[in-house]
């Protein structure tokens, strides 16, 4: 086994967004993978579990044994048959199981003998983990970041669009970053999140980048973590502020977190079906505030709320969720965030509506010399 080939060159893998036959367990794969890798286990999770508690009991010995009893005759047949259809759609195909040892060793020593030699990543999946967090800290650390900050519903994630030193860690998390930020289809795994993160990083770096700009966030998306060296240089770094007047940002959580919003329901599970879950998930976001707005706040807001969608069951009109948004915005959100920009106005670089903000970063971008990699 130890003559057929290894890969060992992480950044490449990732670079040439190279795919990835991954031999762990499903429930490995899902706790984390990586964006190219398509599950193509050795073992199923039931066959897993066995082999590790035959190997606590037994030693290494009789669970390799073992392993090759549960996965042998017409099941590796089965299985050798999924990874050959896979190598025969991508040739090019990497290996890996946890660290690079018996499982992708033992797939790849079969592949081998039905005359297909492909490379196994040397130390597996801990290993291209590894090297993620390593290019994720060092861009944290090493790389000039800006906070694009401003009052709810300022339109922050859609003016990154038009900033092209930008990252947005809200498309990574699949999520918009408040109590109704949530969006149909769900998050991904912290790892995965992580991951993606770090893959864009990676690119952007080779590629002579070294400045990047990202929305205010909390440490949590959802239920994201940011990297904690990530937002540590989040907190500690230069922030522009975007002024937008209430009105126009309470038409922007319309269009957003209610027209936009149903849409993407509409689309992923019908009106039926998609109605209920819209309505009852803008109800129980509303709710989740109920602790810091009071019980009487609260029940205004959600008579607003429920009124508005009412309307909107029954006409398809969005405009009396206004009500409720700028009710929000006065009581809760906008006292808050101010108090929030208090507390850290001598980190301010910049102020000014949209475009003079957007024309602040452009200037900024104009300024950057390309740096070779891997360091800024």
């Amino acid at each position: 086994m130890s003559a057929l080939p290894l890969a060992t060159d992480y950044a490449r893998i990732f670079l040439d967004e190279v795919p990835l036959i991954d031999l762990r367990a499903p429930v490995e794969f899902k706790e984390g993978a990586f964006p190219t890798a398509v599950s193509l286990p050795l073992m199923t999770d039931e066959e897993r579990a066995r082999v590790g508690t035959c190997y606590k009991q037994e030693g290494q010995a009789a669970a390799i044994a073992l392993g090759h009893q549960l996965v042998g005759g017409a099941v590796r047949d089965a299985r050798m048959e999924g990874w050959l259809a896979r190598l025969r759609q991508q040739p090019d195909a990497l290996l890996y199981c946890f660290r690079g040892g018996l499982r992708s060793q033992t797939v790849q020593q079969w592949l081998s003998e039905a005359g297909v030699i492909r490379p196994r990543v040397a130390g597996g999946y801990k290993e291209l983990r590894r090297f993620l967090i390593d290019t994720q800290e060092s861009a944290s650390a090493q790389c000039h970041w800006h906070v694009l900050t401003g009052m709810t519903g300022s339109g922050k994630t859609h003016m990154l669009a038009n900033i092209a030193q930008s990252v947005d860690l809200e498309g990574h998390a699949h999520h918009r970053g408040s109590s109704f930020g949530q969006l149909p289809g769900g998050q991904p795994s912290n790892i995965n999140f992580e991951n993606r993160l770090a893959i864009e990083l990676l690119k952007r770096r080779h590629n002579g980048e070294h400045a990047f700009v990202v929305e205010d966030e909390s440490r949590l998306i959802g239920r994201c973590a940011l990297p904690l060296n990530l937002y540590e240089a989040m907190c500690q770094a230069p922030l522009v502020v975007v002024e937008v007047p209430q009105e126009e940002r309470a038409e922007q959580i319309r269009v957003d977190y209610v027209q936009d919003l149903w849409q993407r329901y509409l689309e992923m599970y019908g009106s039926e079906a998609g109605w209920p879950q819209f309505a009852g998930y803008l109800t129980d976001a509303l709710a989740r505030l109920k602790r810091r707005l009071g019980d009487k706040d609260h029940r205004e807001l959600d008579d607003l709320m429920q009124a508005a969608l009412n309307e909107q069951a029954s006409t398809g009109d969005t405009t009396l969720h206004l009500a409720w948004i700028r009710l929000l915005l006065t009581r809760y959100y906008d006292p808050m965030y101010l108090y929030q920009l208090n507390n850290k106005r001598e980190r301010i670089q910049f102020r000014g509506d949209k475009q003079a903000c957007l024309a602040y970063f452009a200037e900024q971008h104009a300024r950057q010399t390309p740096q070779e990699s891997p360091t800024c």
